[in-house]
């Protein structure tokens, strides 16, 4: 068996009950024909009973048996080692599922508290008992209206809450269980049931973002770190597995300490990436024992590449006139992290303040500990820092001063010497009780980035939706040339084979919805016209005006040629952008009138025959610019130095939305038909894949060499070149609008020079194999 190190190329393939090992057995042939190297899998260690992505883990010690188990996973391992294909798999570290009973550890933490044989994977506050918040009502209520009591299964005693909920009573409780008081027999075991309202203030474990069902894990304990990954580690050892993609790296205690024993258990030849959002100006995770990261950085670069910056101005005015909402990305995130941290991380918040306090010098009050950690949650520039006992990367020096910068408009007169504390706590946290205060700040501002950025400001600020995206900063409209083949290189220097992707699991539209959208940024007077004969609509007016303008872009951007079940579609979209928005409904509660009347709007819209000639007629002059933004995204996926990934299904054109419409089935029949005649899109990829085939130390390892281009088109051309061993990669692509590249010239490192005219002659794409 001769697998690419490392991988050549990926392909995503999201694993569940509708589409098991056996079905992606049966894609094997045609991925090879594809190019592919490697098939890379959401989780496969057995999942709570009926998960459609397979994060919530009951079992890491067992391969799930919804996805056909080991022997259909080993099976499938043989089928790509039979093709010179391998395997990569997507870990979860950072939490376990723990909401459906089916985790065994979970239960007999429950049943013995902190005498359990697994009391140490939990990240749980012990001294009082673990808070379950599963109640619809408070406990009394819940008492009087009978939704608990004591059932008996096999030979044991269970409470069970709602005839769903059941949870293991303890051993010494088992024989009287049916005859003491229910409120007497809940008040001795190591858990108390409570409101579920009450999570986001009493919570004594931690939990993944704020998710009740999700419980942190404590990878650090190299006890558990064992326990928990041996199944990687045989599968490994094994030779069935080549990689690993690690999920939410930042959440652990120590993502450096982890990440370098994870390589010293695989060695140098297993591809190890991490899933991580980089911060504006954060740079890559060099050093940490791993490959890089998971892609989302490479997104954001190639997303910002296709959009316009020159157009930043006349949509940030179209966004503010047409919806009076504010022009500053900026200040809806402080907005959002102000909110979310006051209504969502209360507890939390709360013991990282009394950890600190237990350390605070005399006079520092847990009020001034509270305002300030506060204050630096609401501005901290990345997700976390990297300190632990034995100190702190040098990164970190730039990510304090930054949030030292930043806090101090927010901070009480005379309290700055409070924050700095903090910050230096944060970057030296000598002893174990200075290193627990550190871990709850870090393990609390990456929830607080994530869950106020992504899963709310991006909801609320609509400039233009091709850049409110995973791991992006919608701040930013574009990119120069000049700043993109900076990045590269320093990209290629720090993690040379660190994912490309330009679509996940978790994005919030689809690559070629974004690519559409992109070409606004490039007309964006065309775009205001279309909008605002649209924001004024009679039937519209009941909707706030930024929801409203979202819904546009969204039609626009998602627009497909059959559109037999696109209302549905976008309605799916839309109630959750509403919730996730928090300003009009909220998941904790919906506003079950004004999702009806959004909802009516869709179908308005689209039953309307004025309204859909004019969308069309939009998309008319849109099309042609947003396919070359596609085969712009293509071709630097796939001659960029890393290792590209194509999410599943988006060979085709990916009018994807956010999840779970991102995660639908895929018709692979169609596509190995059309792999004999692909579309361009397809025949674009197949084309790249093939060269990497043909000559993979030249991607893998070739440098990377920025063109000099000169003349008016060079604020909307990219060129460079790949060089190893005498071989050598010319590409160029044209931004925006290759019109604008005539007169240009392109003078390549090597000294070929080519007028742009004649690169561009018959698409956006120019390459070259030398």
């Amino acid at each position: 068996m001769t697998v690419p190190h490392p991988p050549r190329a990926t392909y995503r393939l999201q694993c569940h009950a509708g589409f098991t090992f056996a079905d992606a057995e049966a894609i094997v042939p045609y991925l090879d024909r594809l190019g592919i190297s490697h098939v890379y899998t959401s989780p496969v260690t057995t999942a709570a009973p009926g998960s459609t992505h397979g994060y919530d883990v009951v079992d890491p010690t067992a391969i799930n048996p919804e996805l056909g188990g080991e022997p259909a996973f080993r099976s499938l391992a043989r089928a790509l080692a039979a093709r010179d294909m391998g395997l990569v798999i997507d870990i979860v570290p950072n939490h376990m599922g723990v909401a459906t009973g089916t985790n065994p550890w979970w239960q007999d933490v429950l049943a013995r508290g902190e005498a359990s044989e697994h009391a140490a994977v939990f990240d749980i506050d012990w001294g009082e008992p673990i808070v379950l918040p599963v109640l619809g009502t408070p406990l009394s209520q819940a008492l009087a209206d009978g939704a608990i009591g004591v059932e008996r299964h096999g030979d044991r005693w269970w409470v069970v809450a709602y005839g769903e909920h059941r949870f293991p009573l303890r051993d010494e409780d088992q024989a009287d269980a049916d005859a003491m008081p229910l409120r007497d027999l809940l008040a001795r075991q190591h858990y108390r049931l409570a409101w579920w309202r009450t999570a986001n203030d009493t919570l004594n474990w931690r939990r993944f973002f704020s998710i009740n069902e999700l419980a942190g894990v404590r990878v650090e304990d190299a006890a558990v770190f064992e326990k928990t990954h041996a199944l990687v580690f045989r599968l490994y050892d094994e030779g069935l597995i080549q990689g690993v993609r690690i999920d939410h790296v930042d959440g652990l205690t120590d993502p450096i300490g982890y990440t370098r024993r994870l390589r010293e258990r695989l060695g140098p030849d297993g591809w190890i990436v991490v899933e991580k959002i980089l911060g504006a100006d954060e740079p890559q995770p060099a050093g940490w024992g791993i490959d890089g990261t998971s892609g989302y950085d490479a997104m954001e670069l190639i997303g910002q590449a296709i959009h316009d910056p020159a157009g930043a101005v006349a949509l940030t005015d179209a966004w503010q006139d047409l919806t009076g909402a504010s022009t500053s990305f900026e200040a809806e995130e402080l907005a959002a992290r102000q909110q979310l941290l006051a209504w969502q991380f209360t507890g939390q918040l709360e013991r990282t303040v009394a950890a600190f306090a237990d350390i605070a010098p005399d006079g520092t009050t847990p009020a001034m500990l509270r305002r300030a950690i506060e204050r630096l949650l609401w501005v901290f520039p990345v997700y976390r820092t990297y300190a632990t006992a034995a100190g702190a990367p040098a990164t970190d020096a730039a990510v304090r001063d930054t949030a030292r910068a930043r806090v101090a408009a927010h901070l009480p007169p005379g309290e700055t010497p409070v924050a700095d504390w903090i910050l230096a706590t944060l970057a030296n946290p000598a002893g174990d009780r200075s290193a627990d205060a550190a871990r709850r700040f870090q393990q609390l501002s990456a929830p607080i980035a994530a869950k106020a950025v992504e899963d709310t400001a991006f909801y609320r600020y609509g400039r233009l939706l091709s850049r409110n995206e995973v791991g992006a900063d919608p701040a930013t409209l574009g990119i120069s040339p000049a700043a993109f083949h900076t990045v590269v290189t320093a990209r290629a220097r720090a993690v040379p084979q660190a994912m490309l992707a330009t679509a996940t699991h978790d994005h919030k539209r689809g690559e070629d919805v974004r690519a559409r959208l992109a070409v606004l940024s490039a007309m964006p007077d065309l775009w205001r016209t279309h909008a605002a004969r649209w924001m004024a609509r009679r039937e519209a007016q009941g909707i706030a005006a930024a929801d409203r303008y979202m819904l546009f872009q969204m039609l626009v951007g998602a627009w497909p040629r059959d559109r037999t079940d696109f209302a549905e579609r976008i309605k799916a979209w839309q109630q959750k952008a509403l919730r996730e928005a928090k300003r009009h409904s909220s998941w904790e509660a919906p506003d079950a009138d004004y999702e009806a009347a959004a909802a009516a709007l869709v179908d308005t819209l689209l039953a309307d025959p004025s309204f859909v000639a004019e969308v069309e007629a939009l998309l008319a002059q849109l099309r042609s610019a947003g396919a070359a933004n596609t085969a712009v995204q293509v071709a630097l996926r796939y001659t960029l130095p890393g290792v590209p990934d194509l999410y599943q299904g988006a060979e085709l054109t990916d009018l994807s939305l956010v999840d779970p419409d991102n995660r639908r089935a895929v018709d692979y029949a169609l596509r190995e038909r059309l792999l004999s005649d692909p579309p361009p899109k397809l025949a674009l990829i197949a084309r790249l894949l093939a060269w990497r085939r043909d000559d993979p130390a030249l991607f893998a390892h070739g440098d990377y060499a920025p063109a000099r281009v000169t003349g008016p088109g060079a604020p909307h051309l990219i060129a460079f070149e790949r060089r190893h061993d005498g071989r050598v990669l010319r590409c160029a692509v044209a931004l925006h609008d290759r019109r604008a590249c005539s007169d240009t010239l392109v003078a390549f490192a090597s000294g070929v020079t080519h007028p742009a005219d004649t690169l561009f002659a018959t698409g956006p794409v120019w390459l070259d194999r030398g």
